[in-house]
């Protein structure tokens, strides 16, 4: 009868804390704050707010500097026969200077790819000495700026920005199902980056834009990160209690831990992805991305989100280990 009272308690300050306001993600680790004090008969145990993310890294200092590449229209004609002539046009006017990141970076690949197929192609044996060092020049302009652009279609996006936003929420559904348009979005902007060079491999402007666009729906990697920074500093403050408590005979309920390893493998691979994309980009990384990429995205960094919230996972499962689990559980 004690024990079911005490359930019965347990159930009840749940409902009231549920109630308070706090998001889905706060309200389970109050659950198992309640549940750990109830069983050691100790004290609420005393919370206090994780930090947040840091800012992402300004614009002015993420982006690379690409110059840009100037030539008379009379110059590009004598290269018509490369099928550039319009394709340089529409970038020139009105509203191919205002495009997008994502369509500057379609282009300047699209550019690539003609430059490079005229250059191996009869084309250039039927040009001028001089129209022939131009063709060569711009081609070799082109592959070594596309990396960078490549780079700054990425870092300069809003849709990838977004994806870091402080004003987030921690993630409170790490159920792969329902973030798997994110990691499509994700293995996309992968595609192209690995095949920036592939004359053969053909980007799709209606698909890249979907996939960004998905990507502008929720800021997702803050949310992973937040859950993380949330899920570390609830650990850590179950294992304060824990330690302290020197009676190891009193048993602990049953945790589910699901919700908590669910995380722990989504967090994993989504941090992976966008690790590997980053990696992937063949430029000289800003610092201020390296440093950003290094506190907060970085798998290996004591310091980071990641292995902090495997650090303190491990010690809690540790001091869980030391108290016999109750047997009417």
């Amino acid at each position: 009868m004690t024990r079911w009272r005490k359930r019965s308690l347990t159930i009840m300050l749940s409902t009231l804390l549920a109630g308070c306001g706090d998001d889905l993600a706060e309200q389970q680790w109050q659950r198992y704050h309640q549940q750990l004090a109830d069983d050691l008969a100790q004290s609420a145990i005393e919370r206090t707010d994780p930090v947040n993310i840091g800012d992402f890294p300004e614009r002015s200092e993420r982006l690379i500097d690409v110059p840009e590449t100037r030539d008379s229209m009379l110059n590009v004609y004598a290269l018509r026969e490369c099928q550039i002539t319009s394709l340089v046009a529409a970038r020139n006017n009105q509203l191919g200077r205002v495009a997008p990141p994502s369509q500057q970076w379609l282009y300047e690949r699209t550019l690539w790819q003609r430059l490079s197929a005229c250059s191996n192609s009869e084309v250039p044996e039927q040009l001028s000495d001089e129209d022939r060092a131009r063709l060569d020049q711009l081609t070799a302009t082109k592959t070594a700026q596309l990396p960078a652009v490549s780079w700054n279609a990425i870092f300069d996006s809003s849709e990838w920005v977004k994806s870091f936003s402080r004003a987030s929420q921690p993630l409170t559904n790490a159920d792969k199902a329902d973030i798997a348009d994110q990691f499509e979005a994700i293995d996309y902007l992968q595609q192209m980056t690995d095949h920036q060079f592939d004359l053969q491999w053909q980007q799709d402007s209606s698909t890249l834009e979907n996939h960004l666009k998905t990507l502008q729906e929720r800021p997702l990697t803050a949310e992973v990160l937040r859950a993380l920074l949330l899920a570390t500093q609830r650990l850590t403050e179950a294992n304060a209690l824990l330690a302290q408590q020197k009676d190891t005979t009193r048993c602990l309920s049953h945790w589910e831990s699901y919700d908590l390893e669910r995380l722990a493998d989504t967090a994993n691979q989504w941090l992976t992805a966008i690790n590997r994309l980053i990696d992937a980009q063949q430029v000289d990384k800003p610092q201020a991305v390296i440093r950003y990429q290094a506190r907060w995205l970085s798998l290996k960094n004591a310091q980071a989100p990641w292995p902090q919230f495997q650090q303190a996972r491990l010690e809690h499962n540790a001091l869980r280990a030391s108290f016999p689990i109750c047997s009417d559980n």
